[in-house]
């Protein structure tokens, strides 16, 4: 059956890359080949954009060698059809696209747009502790 695809949004990726905590944690477990992680060109943009923030205060090198480990660790994927679920936070609609898409069983975020939909054609949508008590044991 293959590995267990998950998303997991833009917050919880750079939470993993900058601190240790439950994110750090998952993106670990897709770094050793537990999970494999899809990323939409659309996302990966938002991710570029968003390392940029002042308040990271990531430096030029620390913010291509992320996404360098991002390029080569998660499946890089094209959406062809937009979801508009999300009216709060339209960007957040790109992350479901990319769930239906590529098959994904679970969304990983912090954001609470996203999290209050709980569940969406069978893709859940965890916190990184929920996602951790209900995968962890089963890989």
């Amino acid at each position: 059956m293959g590995k267990t695809r998950i998303v997991i949004d833009t917050n919880v990726l750079v939470s993993a890359f900058g601190w240790p905590g439950k994110p750090r944690q998952i993106f670990k477990q897709v770094l050793n080949g537990q999970f494999e992680l899809i990323i939409s060109e659309k996302q990966f943009t938002e991710i570029q954009r968003v390392l940029n923030y002042p308040k990271l205060k990531l430096t030029t090198q620390e913010q291509e060698r992320f996404l360098d480990v991002l390029a080569r660790t998660a499946r890089m994927v094209e959406t062809h059809n937009e979801v508009q679920i999300i009216k709060e936070d339209p960007p957040d609609n790109a992350l479901l696209e990319a769930a239906i898409e590529h098959n994904a069983r679970a969304i990983i975020s912090g954001d609470q747009h996203l999290l209050k939909v709980k569940n969406f054609q069978n893709i859940k949508i965890l916190t990184p502790a929920e996602f951790l008590d209900l995968f962890e044991e089963k890989n």
